[in-house]
């Protein structure tokens, strides 16, 4: 009976100990498939299916292969583009890192700037102390080869990823200079090149005239700069801050430039988020009180972070703005990026001004509206285009028109490449010291645009305005 009694109860224990490891089972496989879907969301989405039998059949069956990382990355390419929105991108692996490295203080590579010209990369500057320049690169001179690959039919971004890489790699490179047969040949090492996003001048009458390209790490430090060595030169009496074409950047170095002009706990810019879950009101820090006048330049270019600064002098420092009504992008995007350099950039907030006012899709509207000069809205010419006796057009219009405002005309029939338009494209190359061809090409095109670039220096009616508000006001 004992006997009996024992076995049914050893029984018993069994049965309840699978029945407790079957049940701990289910439970713990429930847990992760709630955890899996609270971590993973997209795994409990239907279509999500079709993604996982795609990838799958890519995978086992298509013909030439494929690599798992190049089909996950362009679903999340293809995932973001999907979103419609012009400033939400998901950039891949060594785009990311060049994404990322535009808005550091330096970049990796050997310092030089370059333009296309007849198909070749044409040096057009270097920066002073940089590898370049002491291993004797010249402007003017053609980079024939990288590392052993000739850059025909390469493009720009093609020549920027063989030049760049990582601080203390070398790099070799073949070199034509203008008027020498033999190539030459040298190999520098990549070293740390600053990007540089503030320039200054000081203007007749104490004004100073401080130029703001973009946004980076290290510009708000930058205007730092450039605002005392202007007061070295002359105590200033008027700022004549330059934000045209500037496409926006960073925010952090745009509270702070707004902190040094704008009174102390005064609104920059509201940043409001999804559903208005969250909004983050940024106010001047300032430390030193700013009193010198303040003129604003923008034009229809000017974005982003450019506008924030510039609605907020506008509101909360009473700054005068010159020029066009800026772009109108009033949204705020976030990147993060992965451990391969893929970057992610999302919109993620709306901004509005100091006074409440949404900028997005409205831009910011000039006090004083100053338009530039007529010839600076002819479109350029695009890279490699060619043109000669017998050729019509858009493109030909634009070239005459190009002439006459530096002075070579009458320049033939509007929009007819003739002999008129021949002559006078050839008085202009001689005039240049170029092969008078009476032909357009890269080399030409170039000559004009710089000939077109000094003659708004001169000419420059935004700039002459706000020079002008400057003096009356100091």
């Amino acid at each position: 009976m004992n006997d009996f009694t024992s076995a049914a109860a050893k029984q018993r224990f069994v049965t309840l100990c699978v029945m407790g490891a079957v049940l701990f089972t289910v439970i713990g496989f429930a847990l992760g498939v709630f955890w899996m879907g609270n971590r993973y969301p997209m795994l409990t989405e239907p279509v999500f299916k079709q993604f996982t039998v795609s990838y799958n059949k890519i995978m086992k069956d298509y013909l030439n292969g494929a690599e798992a990382s190049k089909l996950i990355n362009g679903a999340a390419e293809g995932m973001v583009a999907s979103l419609e929105d012009p400033y939400s991108r998901y950039l891949t692996e060594k785009k990311g890192d060049a994404y990322t490295q535009s808005y550091e203080g330096q970049i990796y590579g050997i310092g030089v700037e370059t333009r296309e010209e007849e198909g070749q990369f044409v040096i057009s500057a270097i920066t002073k102390g940089a590898p370049a320049e002491r291993g004797g690169l010249l402007m003017g001179d053609t980079i024939i080869s990288v590392d052993g690959q000739k850059l025909s039919g390469k493009s720009y971004d093609e020549l920027i990823a063989l030049i760049r890489g990582e601080e203390g790699t070398s790099v070799s490179l073949q070199i034509q200079r203008p008027g020498q047969t033999e190539l030459i040949a040298l190999t520098l090492k990549r070293e740390a090149i600053p990007i540089h996003t503030v320039t200054s001048e000081l203007l007749e009458g104490g004004i100073g005239h401080v130029t703001i390209s973009r946004f980076a790490e290290k510009t708000a430090e930058e205007f730092t700069a450039a605002l005392e060595e202007l007061q070295k030169k002359e105590p200033l009496k008027g700022l004549l801050l330059d934000m045209r074409s500037n496409p926006g950047g960073l925010l952090q170095p745009t509270i702070k430039i707004a902190s040094t002009l704008i009174p102390k706990n005064k609104v920059i810019l509201n940043v409001v988020y999804k559903n208005e879950r969250q909004t983050i009101t940024y106010k001047s820090k300032q430390e030193k009180e700013w009193t010198i006048p303040i003129v604003v330049l923008v034009n229809g270019q000017s974005a982003s972070a450019s506008e924030v600064l510039t609605a907020a002098l506008k509101e909360s420092a009473g700054a005068v703005v010159v020029g066009e009504k800026t772009y109108g992008k009033g949204v705020v995007q976030a990147f993060n990026q992965f451990k391969d350099g893929s970057v992610l950039s999302l919109t993620e907030a709306q901004w509005k001004t100091p006074n409440g006012t949404w900028i997005n899709k409205q831009g910011v509207s000039p006090d004083v509206a100053v338009a530039l000069p007529a010839f600076t809205q002819l479109r350029p010419l695009a890279i490699g285009t060619d043109m000669k006796v017998g050729s019509y057009g858009e493109d030909v219009k634009t070239l005459q028109q190009m002439l006459k405002e530096l002075g070579y005309a009458p320049n033939g029939q509007e929009g007819m490449f003739d002999e008129k338009t021949a002559e006078a494209l050839s008085e202009f190359q001689k005039a240049e010291k170029l092969e008078a061809t009476g032909s357009f090409n890269d080399k030409t095109g170039y000559q004009l645009l710089e000939r077109l670039r000094e003659k708004l220096g001169r000419e420059d009616s935004q700039l002459i305005k706000g020079v002008e508000l400057l003096k009356n006001r100091s």
